[in-house]
């Protein structure tokens, strides 16, 4: 094995979880040189090596870093638990009233609690749906905690969301400056994609014009889609056909698309995002939580679909836990299908990593193996609640949680170590925070 005589960061001595081949290595080691993983194997394989930092795990787990594949961060941190226990469109109602007051600095501060949550959580790629419609805050906050991100510009033009039709329409107009200023930004842990809000606030005319500038920029669509009876009863209303089917006679549905939600699928519908290469984001918990419908994830893994695990934003779920999405995920279809083989361990820990990136296209992370971006967490199992492991990949879905997360890596750099996020005073940024997204609810709801 030829290999650099330096390694910039190197990750000693843990149980690797690879989501590739070989799948778990009992002692082993990831050596890193600057963004990419290098080499790694188990110790007693690796030649003698030299690194200018490491970080020795005996006994912890190694893997790839969680992918949420669907999630609002900035917007719905300002919303969490605030207004719990009512129907989706009452609480996207309560809702647009705090965002129509949002101001760029409390969204940058909420864009800071989010991250810190993900990167603790050992959540290293995520893929926004930025319905604040000021995605300057988040990218601001990016750069001082640097995960890996898709931020979807969120447009609509009707409905709840008829008052930022200008503005959508205006955005797309220049949406080549965006591309520009933003896409591959931040060392190329940035991207940009379009976000359509869902079926009911989108005309067809906006939806053809999302479609235009994400095909002639190359970009991914990221929307809602099939999440709940409401939408269903609105589209079958106004254009007699499902979303799903609506969207594909339209001719804006393809592999560049990632549907969150589709709680509410046909079999037709389910044959039609097959043929068309959809990719969906699968959030259980806030489907669950909201009552929008339980996906059919039986069928839709049957038909080849490309499935990513999501926690949605923190105001449906109520938290950034990968952890928390992985066990109830898999319970929910367990039960719904009565079939206590289906979503195994391993196939669970994929939706979560592997699975969730190609949901997000994203093909250079969610796996440990050479050559891939050196994002990966280091999970502690020694814990009462995991106790006595006997399979590292059942306690990490079953039993293990967040804060287990010790260490979080992304493009090589260490964002979380021993449990803190590096360079960022956490509690007095949540001090801050708290006082205005209280001054927030107050001047939206009084």
């Amino acid at each position: 094995m030829s290999l650099p005589s330096n390694f910039d960061l190197a990750i000693t001595g843990g149980h690797l979880v690879t989501m590739a081949e070989p799948a778990e290595i009992e002692q082993g080691s990831v050596l890193i040189s600057g963004n990419r993983i290098a080499a790694m194997g188990a110790d007693t394989d690796l030649p003698d090596w030299t690194a200018d930092r490491v970080l020795h795990v005996p006994g912890m787990v190694v893997m790839p870093g969680f992918v949420n594949c669907h999630t609002h961060i900035a917007s719905n941190i300002l919303l969490r638990g605030l207004n719990e226990d009512v129907q989706l469109f009452e609480w996207l109602s309560t809702m647009w009233k705090l965002k129509r007051n949002f101001d760029p600095e409390t969204l940058r501060l909420a864009s800071l609690v989010g991250l810190a949550e993900m990167a603790l959580a050992g959540i290293t790629a995520f893929n926004e749906h930025f319905d604040a419609y000021s995605v300057t805050p988040e990218v601001t906050a990016l750069g001082e905690i640097p995960l890996r991100a898709t931020l979807g510009y969120g447009f609509a033009d009707v409905g709840l969301y008829a008052s930022i039709a200008d503005w959508s329409y205006g955005a797309l107009a220049r949406f080549g400056d965006i591309v520009d200023a933003h896409h591959g930004a931040l060392d190329g842990r940035l991207r940009v994609a379009l976000s359509p809000h869902a079926t009911y606030s989108c005309t067809e005319r906006l939806w053809r014009c999302c479609d235009e500038v994400a095909r002639t920029h190359g970009l991914s669509v990221h929307t809602h889609l099939s999440e709940g009876e409401q939408e269903l009863r609105f589209v079958d209303d106004h254009y007699g056909q499902s979303p799903t089917a609506w969207l594909a006679s339209l001719g804006v549905l393809g592999s560049h698309v990632t549907a969150a939600h589709c709680s509410m699928l046909t079999a037709a519908d389910i044959r039609q995002l097959a043929d068309l290469g959809v990719r969906i984001a699968h959030c259980p918990v806030s489907n669950a939580k909201l009552c929008s419908g339980t996906m059919p994830m039986k069928a839709v893994l049957e038909a080849g679909i490309t499935v990513g695990l999501a926690t949605d934003g923190p105001a449906s779920h109520n938290t950034l836990d990968m952890f928390q999405e992985m066990k109830f995920c898999a319970i929910t279809h367990k039960n719904a299908n009565l079939d206590p083989e289906l979503l195994p361990v391993g196939r669970m820990l994929a939706l979560a990593t592997r699975d969730a990136a190609r949901a997000m296209h994203l093909e250079e992370v969610g796996t440990l193996a050479v050559g891939q971006l050196a994002d990966l967490i280091v999970v502690d199992v020694d814990k009462p609640h995991t106790a006595p492991v006997y399979s590292v990949p059942a306690a990490l879905v079953y039993s293990s949680r967040a804060d287990d997360v010790v260490h979080t890596v992304v493009d090589g750099r260490v964002v979380v170590e021993n449990r803190s996020v590096q360079g960022v005073d956490v509690p007095a940024l949540l001090r801050e925070l708290r006082s205005r997204a209280l001054a927030l609810r107050d001047r939206s709801l009084a």
